[in-house]
C-alpha cells in the first residue's frame, strides 16, 4: 500500500502545509506488536496490518478532501501472549500505556487533530492499554479515536474466523499480509498448515497465560492455508472503513 501520506517521508514544510489548510490536518497512528505468529508469518504481522489500514484511510480521507499524515508506527506493546517464543519483545503495560499517550500528546501538540488510532494487535493487555492512553488523550482535551474492532458492534463486521476468536496468525491476518507483504510470508509452509480451530478468546477466559497454554504450539489459530490475497484486500477496506467512519464522526 502506498506511502504518499506518511509522516515520516514529508518535511516540515509538507506538514505545515497541510496543518494550514482548512479543517486543518488529520492524523492516524498504526500500532502492532513484535510477536511471533505462527512459522510462516513475520514478527511485524501486527504493524503491516495497522498500516495497511491507516493508509487506506488516509487515503479516502484525501479523497474526500480531508488532509491525513499516518504517523510512524509503534511496532512494541505488551505482547505476553507470545513470550514463550523467540522474537517476541513484550513491554510492561505501564511503558506501553505511556508511550502510546505520549505519542498522541505529541501529534496533538503538532496540531493535528482529530487523531485516530489503528491497532491491529489483538491482546487482551495491549486493548486495555491503547482504551487507557486514548481516554488520557482525551482528558487532556485531544480529540483521539479509537475504533476497537474486539468490540461486538465492530467485530461483527469483519470475516467469520475473526468473529470465532481463532485467529491469531490463521486465515484473517495471513490474508491481510499476503494482501500487503507476500514477500514476507513463507507461504509453502503457511500452505501445509493444519488448521487450529481453537477460540483465544476462550482461552484466554479460562486463564490460559500464553499461546502454548491455550493450545498454540506453534504461535497460530486458526487455518493459514486458507488465507488468500484477495480476502486480505476486501478485509481492508472494512478495516479502513471502520477507521474512516470513527474519525468523521462528530466529536
Amino acid at each position: 500500500m502506498s506511502a504518499a501520506h506518511d509522516l515520516a517521508k514529508l518535511s516540515f514544510t509538507d506538514v505545515r502545509e497541510r496543518l494550514a489548510r482548512p479543517g486543518g490536518c488529520l492524523a492516524i497512528l498504526p500500532v502492532g506488536a513484535t510477536e511471533a505468529h505462527g512459522p510462516h508469518l513475520p514478527l511485524d504481522t501486527d504493524v503491516t496490518i495497522a498500516l495497511g489500514m491507516a493508509r487506506r484511510a488516509a487515503a479516502e480521507l484525501v479523497r474526500r478532501g480531508r488532509a491525513c499524515v499516518v504517523l510512524p508506527p509503534l511496532a512494541y506493546s505488551v505482547a505476553e501472549f507470545a513470550g514463550p517464543f523467540p522474537g517476541t519483545l513484550s513491554l510492561r503495560r505501564e511503558t506501553a500505556a505511556a508511550l502510546v499517550a505520549d505519542v498522541l500528546a505529541a501529534a496533538a501538540r503538532t496540531g493535528f487533530r482529530p487523531l485516530g488510532v489503528a491497532n491491529a494487535h489483538l491482546e487482551p493487555a495491549h486493548v486495555e492499554v491503547l482504551r487507557a492512553a486514548v481516554a488520557e488523550a482525551r482528558a487532556r482535551g485531544t480529540d483521539a479515536r479509537f475504533p476497537d474492532v474486539t468490540r461486538r458492534a465492530l467485530a461483527q463486521r469483519l470475516t467469520e474466523e475473526f468473529r470465532s476468536g481463532a485467529c491469531h496468525a490463521g486465515q484473517y491476518e495471513g490474508s491481510l499480509v499476503l494482501a500487503d507483504d507476500p514477500a514476507s510470508v513463507k507461504d509453502d509452509v503457511r500452505r501445509a498448515l493444519p488448521e487450529v480451530p481453537l477460540s483465544l478468546v476462550e482461552a484466554m477466559r479460562d486463564g490460559k497465560a500464553d499461546f502454548l497454554a491455550a493450545g498454540g504450539a506453534q504461535a497460530y489459530f486458526g487455518a493459514p492455508a486458507r488465507a488468500s490475497a484477495e480476502e486480505g484486500r476486501a478485509t481492508f477496506e472494512v478495516l479502513a472503513a471502520l477507521l474512516v467512519e470513527s474519525l468523521l464522526a462528530p466529536a
